[in-house]
């Protein structure tokens, strides 16, 4: 959740490109000027533990409207999401596919990769986006029809993209996700972190204590504990 408003952030309020004009000795507020988030339209695909966490902070940090979908959502599901997240029923609007992607501002991904969720995003999806809205993945590369995806940013079909995973980890250094640039001669702006959002210092430390608490287990010949 952390890492995904991190993404949000930084690419509405355009961060990391004007953090390079400065440090480029530029002083100048550029276009696209950044996105105000208050009443805005928070789409999230997947509703499941992250992504009602993500809509809870679009609800209660920002005042934005959230809509949600996924293959087997319901308006009951999502009232049930809602009441888990300690906010009110109503709070999360179940609506279609096609709706989201028309009427989002922000989409944000929290689906699994199987295969009926690989390319779930795709030309039709993509091409439904408003020009002023951005489209935010930390859950899984695939999801999104890759080509279908770097054709609509090349354009600058949509304002913007972050991501913090991809098709092929690590990127290969020819990989255009490298080499073009982005928010340069109308394309998207484009915000990436090399698949860093589970990274975090006290959480990594956490696990591998216990796995090297476990591995002593085995060596003595005891029970290893399962839940890390």
């Amino acid at each position: 959740m952390q890492h995904t408003w991190s993404l949000i952030l930084s690419l509405v309020n355009n961060i990391p490109r004007d953090h390079n004009l400065v440090t480029s000795g530029q002083w100048l507020h550029r276009h696209p000027l950044n996105t105000y988030l208050s009443g805005q339209t928070l789409g999230v695909v997947g509703l499941g533990k992250l992504g009602a966490g993500v809509a809870r902070i679009g609800k209660l940090a920002f005042g934005m409207k959230i809509v949600a979908w996924s293959p087997n959502l319901t308006q009951a599901k999502a009232d049930d999401a809602a009441k888990d997240a300690g906010l009110a029923v109503g709070d999360f609007i179940a609506v279609s596919k096609e709706e989201l992607f028309g009427t989002s501002d922000v989409v944000s991904l929290h689906m699994v990769l199987a295969e009926s969720t690989t390319g779930i995003v795709g030309s039709a999806e993509l091409g439904a986006m408003k020009k002023e809205s951005f489209l935010i993945n930390t859950s899984r590369g695939p999801l999104v029809g890759e080509a279908e995806l770097l054709r609509v940013l090349e354009h600058g079909s949509i304002r913007g993209y972050a991501a913090d995973v991809f098709d092929v980890e690590p990127l290969p250094l020819d990989s255009p996700w490298r080499r073009v640039k982005w928010g340069e001669d109308g394309r998207s702006e484009v915000v990436l972190t090399p698949h860093s959002g589970y990274a975090y210092e006290s959480q990594m430390r956490d696990m591998w204590e216990k796995t090297a608490a476990n591995l002593g287990r085995l060596a003595r010949g005891e029970e290893v504990e399962w839940k890390l």
